[in-house]
């Protein structure tokens, strides 16, 4: 998924009210509980103009700039509202379907690799237990990378941080490792993340703090990109790292985490992450994308000659 154009590159005070009405308000339409029924997941919530008006006010901040006198919304009032109500059926309808759950994880993973002669080593989760078990995810994703980059070197677990170099010295170096970079995490052309919680009965803290790690890599990202805006590449170094974040895990991120996929689409369309892929879209939407890398990867190696 990336973002929709309409939300993109809009300013950091929209969405700081995004933000502060969303925590105020609340993320999702809380369900009626029912007895013996688990998993019970309401819808993600598109708050009213009275309920923005309220919630501010609350804060004991101003609603003018959002509301007019006349309580209608004001032209950047529009904006929050359609945001708000682009962000809920964007995963009421589309993202909710396409998280899978292990044993649909399993299936799929089994399904793919039997199409490869040989395959990326298969990782594991890093939980403990009983619930160590296969990253099915990953493995998906890693599968779907080699049959699309070739014979190009990847490497699908750096263990060492990402860094952008001039006259091979280090321009900027990431401060945490991600989980894969394309070709490598010097120079990277792409780099990405993947958070899949099959086995995690509660969303802790963990969970959440994966999701600030991405957002953290973000904001280095965006301000390389700004150095490099100032200093720009060589013809022959990536002047974007794209940054993917994939995830996975339908109970751990719809039943308990819904308010997290609001902040992910936020992120997305804040421009702290090029693309989100969810679940099974990684099937249908990877495979172009690491095409991409493998076409930028040629062009580049013309451009050295």
């Amino acid at each position: 998924m990336r973002p929709d154009p309409a939300f993109a590159g809009l300013s950091k005070a929209f969405w700081a009210s995004i933000r502060t009405i969303s925590q105020k308000v609340g993320y999702t339409v809380r369900p009626k509980r029912q007895a013996g029924v688990r998993g019970q997941a309401g819808p993600i919530k598109v708050p009213t103009l009275a309920e923005i008006q309220a919630a501010l006010e609350a804060l004991h901040l101003t609603s003018h700039h959002l509301i007019g006198v006349d309580g209608t919304a004001t032209e950047l009032g529009k904006q929050v509202v359609a945001y708000f109500d682009y962000r809920a059926d964007t995963l009421n309808r589309i993202v909710e379907p396409l998280l899978m759950d292990a044993a649909q994880a399993q299936a799929l993973f089994k399904q793919l690799s039997r199409k490869r002669k040989t395959s990326p080593a298969m990782p594991m989760n890093k939980q403990s237990g009983e619930m160590k078990k296969p990253a099915y995810f990953t493995g998906i994703i890693n599968l779907l990378i080699a049959a699309n980059i070739g014979k190009l070197p990847c490497d699908y677990n750096p263990q060492e941080l990402t860094t952008v170099t001039r006259n091979r010295e280090p321009f900027r170096t990431l401060a945490r490792r991600i989980d894969g970079a394309f070709p490598g995490p010097v120079n990277p052309i792409a780099v990405w993340e993947v958070k899949e919680y099959y086995y995690t009965t509660t969303f802790g803290s963990r969970v959440a703090d994966g999701v600030y790690e991405t957002l953290l890599d973000g904001m280095e990202l965006e301000e390389l990109d700004a150095a490099l805006r100032e200093q720009p590449a060589a013809s022959d170094r990536p002047t974007h790292i794209q940054h993917i974040l994939m995830i996975d895990a339908h109970y751990t991120w719809w039943v308990k985490g819904r308010s997290y996929l609001c902040r992910i689409i936020d992120m997305l369309h804040m421009g702290y992450v090029d693309e989100v892929l969810f679940g099974r879209e990684v099937k249908t939407r990877l495979p172009a994308i690491a095409k991409s890398w493998a076409a930028e990867y040629q062009r580049l190696k013309m451009s050295s000659g």
